[in-house]
């Protein structure tokens, strides 16, 4: 999905740039092109959503107070 910013009346760039950039990130597109910046291994990757998914338990466990 593109997304598309059309200026309102009045309005400077920078502010156009500001509404383009919570977008962004609302989307999750910034966190995305983040994640793939480098070659991440198969293995890396399911390491990673083990522990995820571990600390998602402990704290269900374990909630603070």
């Amino acid at each position: 999905m593109a997304i598309r910013i059309k200026a309102r009346s009045g309005e400077h760039v920078e502010q156009m740039m500001r509404r383009f950039k919570k977008l962004c990130e609302k989307e999750g597109l910034t966190k995305d092109i983040k994640r793939k910046e480098f070659y991440e291994k198969p293995s890396e990757r399911n390491r990673r959503a083990a522990r995820k998914a571990a600390n998602r338990v402990a704290r269900e466990d374990f909630p603070s107070r």
